[in-house]
């Protein structure tokens, strides 16, 4: 079972303790945060982030892609009432390399997104997830 614990700061600041790390969150300044941190559900667009992108990372070295580079860039949109969940979100996937199999890469996104990724399979209860590919040679 995986455990996090938080300990209140001050204001609206929390650490927040997962195994032997300490993740600082914070509220936005309209409701009493001071900067200290991530808002916490912005957290979740960076665990999509880090899923998807250790997915197909791993994918693409199993499939021998010469990929030399791989950066995501996430958007998301949010409900307008509480409790506001993400009901879009967006994955750009730009991957460098010279002589890319799209094929292979597009198949290394398919499986992240559809089969192994558990934030994405967790978002894709509130939000429609969509994503592009885009190669930078």
């Amino acid at each position: 079972m995986d455990k996090v614990s938080g300990k209140w700061r001050n204001n609206m600041a929390f650490d927040l303790q997962l195994d032997e790390l300490t993740i600082p969150v914070d509220s936005d300044p309209a409701f009493g945060g001071s900067g200290y941190g991530p808002r916490p559900k912005d957290l979740m667009l960076t665990a999509l982030a880090g899923c998807t992108g250790m997915d197909v990372v791993s994918i693409m070295g199993k499939m021998k892609v010469p990929f030399t580079g791989l950066r995501l860039e996430i958007a998301g949109e949010k409900a307008e009432t509480h409790p506001k969940v993400y009901t879009k979100v967006h994955v750009t996937y730009v991957v460098s390399g010279s002589d890319l199999p799209r094929e292979k890469v597009q198949r290394a996104v398919d499986l992240s997104l559809n089969e192994y990724c558990g934030v994405a399979a967790t978002l894709k209860k509130t939000a429609e997830l969509t994503h592009e590919i885009i190669f930078d040679s």
